[in-house]
């Protein structure tokens, strides 16, 4: 089962690849930047929430 953290930080990233992706097709530096620390933040965001239901089940 996943918690909020887990699913946002799915969002994130998701949303944050769209915007790199985006970035490099129209060549705009800044948005395809943005996109990457969007997913970074996801993955970060994930991860805590992996640690939380870890820490439930302990």
């Amino acid at each position: 089962m996943t918690n909020e953290n887990q699913r946002e930080g799915l969002g994130h990233q998701a949303k944050g690849t769209v915007k790199e992706v985006a970035g490099k097709v129209t060549d705009n530096e800044k948005m395809e930047a943005e996109g990457k620390l969007e997913k970074a933040g996801g993955q970060v965001q994930e991860t805590t929430g992996d640690i939380e239901e870890k820490i439930k089940k302990d």
